[in-house]
């Protein structure tokens, strides 16, 4: 058997690394099952049929995230709940057996081709509906099957796979070496992050506070090894060009890790569209120009996420906030260059 691709220590960026960071700026796209029913998280015993979206704009969210000035979208491919937005013989809970079997993953892939964005995909370890989740070997093949089909070639390159929901389990029973290795051997330029990245190791649970971003001192224990990148959503680190150390540790040896920081256009943690979303108030335009130009400064990567609603298209007002960030960062595009009218974005919604 061949020796696994691994991680190796680095004090500076790998290449893949430094792709990653000079991508800067990108989209997260929360939609799926939760979308069709004011959730968050859901417990995979949601009836498949009930998603149910008239039709996919994919082309709208790409679109929107191009002339935004970002330069790569994350799309959700399989949450906590396990249903999965791609067509998959691997499990009977995904597009494939709703009310829409369009493949969310084909069409978005598509429109990152047409716009020249580059595709980046989330997919949750957790999986609350797996029946061969609870059997540690089984469920790695499961994910490895599930993550080949994702990542051989058909969706073309995807750049970062954003891993979650890894407090659910013991560290050591995610196969991580596994998973990287097979994500590298197909995807030599993906970048592979693990959420809640850094800790003690032998924690089970979510890690405490004292490794949130703005608490890092530089040289603390990666909790998920191998990541290629640092995760814990929706914080920052602390403010300045040397406010957030790079260098991290795993068994003695010490890695370069940049972070990527994830917030939510909607009241900065509200990922999934909901009834109450178009209440919610945006995180300003100012804020997020201010992170921006902050990460950009410590070499690290913002994402923001839209979250498209239940008829597949992604809410006007958000599109208006992160066009106006981007006026104000100078990396506006196409239709965001100029304003739709002369009013400005606030923190609340326009009137109807």
């Amino acid at each position: 058997m061949n020796q696994f691709i691994i991680q190796m220590p680095s004090s500076v960026p790998t290449p893949v690394q430094q792709k990653q960071i000079d991508r800067k700026y990108g989209m997260f796209l929360h939609f799926g099952i939760n979308t069709f029913h004011n959730k968050e998280w859901s417990d995979g015993t949601l009836p498949a049929i009930s998603y149910a979206p008239p039709a996919i704009h994919a082309d709208q969210w790409v679109k929107t995230a191009y002339d935004a000035g970002m330069n790569q979208v994350i799309l959700i491919c399989k949450h906590h709940d396990g249903f999965c937005m791609w067509d998959t013989p691997y499990t009977d809970y995904g597009v494939s057996h709703s009310s829409n079997p369009a493949d969310v993953v084909a069409k978005v892939a598509e429109a990152c081709r047409k716009y020249g964005v580059k595709l980046g995909l989330y997919y949750s370890l957790w999986d609350r509906h797996e029946p061969c989740y609870q059997d540690t070997r089984a469920y790695i093949e499961h994910m490895k099957n599930q993550l080949t089909e994702l990542l051989d070639g058909r969706y073309g390159p995807v750049v970062e796979l954003w891993l979650d929901g890894g407090w659910e389990k013991p560290n050591r029973e995610w196969g991580l070496d596994e998973l990287y290795d097979l994500v590298k051997r197909l995807q030599p330029d993906c970048a592979f992050g693990v959420n809640n990245t850094l800790g003690d190791e032998s924690d089970h649970g979510m890690s405490s506070d004292r490794y949130l971003p703005e608490r890092c001192e530089g040289g603390e224990p990666m909790r998920y090894f191998p990541s290629d990148f640092r995760l814990r959503d929706p914080f920052f680190p602390r403010p300045g060009a040397d406010g957030d150390p790079k260098i991290y540790t795993y068994e003695g040896k010490e890695y370069y890790l940049p972070f990527e920081a994830t917030i939510c256009v909607r009241n900065m943690n509200n990922w999934f569209w909901d009834t109450g979303y178009t209440k919610d108030p945006v995180v300003p335009p100012a804020f997020i120009a201010e992170k921006y130009r902050q990460l950009m400064e410590q070499n690290n990567i913002l994402v923001v996420n839209c979250a498209p609603n239940p008829m597949g298209k992604l809410e006007e007002y958000d599109r208006q906030t992160i066009f106006e960030a981007a006026r104000m960062l100078g990396i506006a595009r196409g239709e965001a260059v100029l304003p739709e009218d002369s009013c400005s974005v606030g923190t609340e919604r326009k009137s109807d």
